[in-house]
């Protein structure tokens, strides 16, 4: 259950984690494009250097399963993916979500079998790396190593915003971080981030947040009245950024001391 003390405990921190990530538009839009160049470089060095078997896949369909045994690596192309894991009670718990560019595989190096399921979350393409190759090919051509490191560090990163998100914010900020981190995912790919469409239900959002389906709607409800977001239809699949700087501010101001009462 979620702990009211903690998060008064860690707002200190966690407001300078979230003031480190909030981005000033200007400078935001440079970064991504940045970003987005070097994705696609990386992308062409790796189609170059591997010749990657390109696989297609559609919503539902699982790339590997946990216990399978370990080989190969996955370089998403396209598409949204989750990665999804069992809980001590046998329920499926969503631990990650991966966008174009991302690695997929990480998991199944250490004991030689993949931990987790990764499941596509609708059309996409992902390219497979045997994990051997990309070894063999890494002492020929240092830049595949950079590379390689580089996904790994990214992925350690994420992990640890994600926990310190789960750990420490409220309900209502959990959700707004998270639409944070899936709009800037986007922009760092090139893709618009003004209107996005959410691939996973509300309850999925919960799992994935420690939260129940009742509190994101409440959440997303909150957000929509306070006008940091808009749902473009009765569906509410499709949401409207207008302002992704806007979802940090909304964090800030829940992690924000009460005012003191007067005497």
């Amino acid at each position: 259950m979620f702990n009211p003390s903690l998060t008064q405990a860690a707002a200190p921190a966690m407001n300078g984690f979230i003031a480190a990530r909030a981005a000033v538009p200007k400078t935001g839009i440079a970064v991504h494009e940045r970003a987005s160049r070097k994705l696609v470089e990386t992308q062409q060095l790796l189609k170059e250097r591997l010749a990657p078997q390109r696989r297609v896949v559609h919503a539902g369909d699982v790339i590997y399963q946990a216990g399978e045994q370990f080989g190969n690596l996955y370089i998403l192309n396209s598409g949204f993916f989750k990665i999804v894991n069992l809980s001590a009670d046998g329920r499926e718990q969503v631990v990650g979500l991966k966008f174009r560019g991302d690695w997929l595989g990480f998991d199944g190096i250490a004991a030689n079998h993949y931990s987790c399921d990764a499941v596509a979350m609708d059309t996409g393409e992902v390219w497979v790396v045997s994990y051997e190759a990309l070894l063999a090919a890494s002492l020929a051509e240092p830049a595949l190593l950079q590379v390689f490191h580089t996904a790994m560090s990214r992925e350690i990163a994420h992990d640890r915003d994600s926990l310190m998100s789960v750990c420490t914010l409220p309900a209502d900020a959990r959700v707004a971080d998270f639409l944070r981190y899936w709009a800037e995912s986007l922009a760092e790919r090139g893709m618009r981030t003004d209107q996005i469409t959410l691939r996973m239900t509300r309850a999925e959002i919960g799992n994935y947040l420690g939260m129940t389906l009742e509190s994101v709607s409440r959440a997303l409800s909150r957000l929509a009245r306070d006008k940091v977001i808009e749902f473009v239809e009765k569906g509410r699949r499709d949401v409207q950024i207008p302002d992704v700087g806007a979802l940090s501010a909304f964090v800030q101001r829940c992690l924000a001391p009460a005012p003191a009462m007067l005497q």
